[in-house]
């Protein structure tokens, strides 16, 4: 464990010009004082770690020290040519570059390991678009791709959602792709600078921006967009019903929803509350009450809408148009 503790901590310090131990122990979850035992072990082996003392010191490599791939795994090779998106790299435009990169790193393998790239794609593939949709490649995808490569900002005429058209000047901190829809996630400007999320394939216009932007090292696109995710499911959820659900349908009530996080919340807050029949009762968040009587028709028998009385009152009238179709003798006309 420590020797590929050891190989992580000189391909990070290869990576960039200086790190200090604190940034060292997070990205390796150790201590500080383990840090610094590991950077004298490395020394010792011979690789030339230097420790710049100080309040802005760090540690960093002497020489334009450089290590060889040869340590990679043969399951760590794998992975690595997983890490990519062919069809992602391709619609920004990348293809060529990431083709380039993977025959750099495949000749940089050892012999044994080169199988790896054939390996990974005879066994997994990414297919990112959602069923019964067709995927569109926005049609500004590749520009924006390039200006947040390039941290430049950007002019752009977009189609709000209301219809209304607007230009922004945006700095485009990275791209998400979402279930086959592209989005890009983008520091506003303004008197109060904020980050906010646009659709690409709502761009009517994109101008590549001369100037470029200092980018906040403090933004974390995975974190940002989980947030902004949940924020917009919790909106879309506006409304309530009250249902009594079995056993069984309380463990289906998650996919049929497809909102795991709000159903799990609503079991946890309804445990040891079930009646003689081992019924809960719960009070589900939907979307609208369209969507819930699609939604909860999935479950049949297993699940009693209790409020609103007006969903309530067209389950029965589907109920009952059910036990009459299936009441008469199919051989009857």
């Amino acid at each position: 464990m420590r020797a590929a503790r050891l190989i992580r901590m000189v391909l990070l310090l290869q990576s960039r010009p200086s790190m200090s131990a604190s940034q060292l122990a997070r990205e390796l979850d150790v201590s500080e004082r383990t840090v610094t035992r590991d950077a004298q072990a490395l020394a010792e082996a011979g690789v030339p770690v230097y420790a710049d003392r100080g309040r802005a010191g760090g540690y960093r490599l002497v020489g334009g020290y450089r290590t060889r791939l040869t340590g990679l795994g043969k399951d760590e090779a794998a992975a690595l040519f997983l890490s990519g998106v062919p069809g992602a790299l391709r619609e920004m435009g990348l293809e060529d570059a990431a083709s380039a990169a993977r025959l750099k790193v495949s000749a940089a393998l050892l012999p044994s390991l080169r199988d790896a790239p054939a390996s990974a794609g005879r066994r997994f593939h990414l297919d990112a678009p959602a069923w019964w949709q067709e995927p569109g490649t926005p049609e500004h995808l590749p520009a924006v791709a390039r200006a947040v490569w390039a941290d430049r900002a950007v002019e752009v005429v977009y189609r709000r959602r209301d219809g209304e058209v607007v230009t922004r000047r945006l700095e485009p901190y990275g791209l998400v792709l979402k279930a086959g829809v592209w989005y890009v996630c983008a520091r506003v400007g303004g008197e109060r600078p904020d980050f906010r999320v646009y659709r690409l394939d709502r761009f009517d216009e994109v101008a590549d921006g001369e100037d470029g932007f200092v980018r906040d090292e403090s933004f974390d696109l995975p974190g940002f967009w989980a947030e902004r995710a949940a924020g917009f499911a919790r909106a879309m959820l506006k409304e309530t019903v009250v249902v009594r659900v079995s056993e069984a349908g309380a463990a289906r009530l998650p996919y049929v929803t497809g909102d795991r996080e709000s159903v799990l919340a609503a079991l946890e807050a309804a445990a040891g509350e079930a009646d003689a029949r081992g019924r809960m009762t719960l009070a589900l968040a939907v979307e609208s009450y369209d969507v819930a009587f699609g939604q909860l028709m999935q479950l049949g028998p297993e699940v009693e809408v209790l409020e609103p009385a007006a969903l309530r009152e067209r389950f029965a009238g589907a109920a009952r148009a059910m036990g009459e179709l299936y009441g008469r003798d199919p051989r009857g006309g």
